[in-house]
């Protein structure tokens, strides 16, 4: 895996992948705003069927995700010059390549950690869509980044700040870490 962004972007677009509750939308958000680029959530990009079937705990299948990664996909083509941060599971090494298909230059930041932590934080957040029961589906279904796919691997139980500060200083050195208060 390489860490180094694709030079031919004009700003960086990136795909925060990992499990339900690894933290993929605060530490995108956060990503996003330190590179002045847009976030979007996969979430929100999700069908009313999807969520229905998710809601109910059960998993979705590749069928189910497709228009999803498409979606997604999309969105990522759509800022290729301007630069996004994307926040989506994208487990499977499949997801990957045709979310890659659409935006050849996009790089993944895999957030991983320890299920246990996962099941507490999805157990603990009021509303949302995913239960804590679907949590092993994820763990079971996560294909880790391969040797040849542009990304690194962050632990998500860092704090946001050591996050961002270790990703920047890995990919983006020039962009700098702001002192404490900043």
């Amino acid at each position: 895996m390489s860490p180094t962004p694709d030079p031919t972007l004009a700003a960086p677009l990136l795909v925060v992948m990992g499990v339900s509750g690894s933290g993929k939308t605060t530490f995108g958000v956060t990503l996003g705003q330190r590179l002045r680029v847009p976030f979007a959530d996969a979430d929100d990009f999700h069908g009313p069927a999807n969520i229905a079937k998710m809601s109910a705990g059960i998993p979705l299948d590749d069928t189910d995700r497709l228009p999803w990664l498409r979606a997604i996909g999309t969105w990522l083509a759509g800022h290729t010059e301007s630069g996004g941060v994307v926040g989506c599971s994208a487990l499977k090494r499949a997801y990957r390549d045709l979310l890659r298909e659409c935006a050849p230059g996009v790089g993944f930041v895999h957030l991983h950690g320890e299920r246990e932590v996962v099941r507490r934080r999805v157990a603990s957040r009021p509303g949302h869509f995913m239960p804590a029961s679907l949590v092993d589906s994820q763990y079971r279904t996560l294909e880790p980044l391969e040797p040849d796919e542009r990304g690194v691997v962050l632990d998500f139980d860092a704090s946001l700040d050591d996050l961002a500060n270790t990703y920047l200083a890995m990919t983006h050195p020039t962009i700098g870490i702001p002192e404490a208060g900043q």
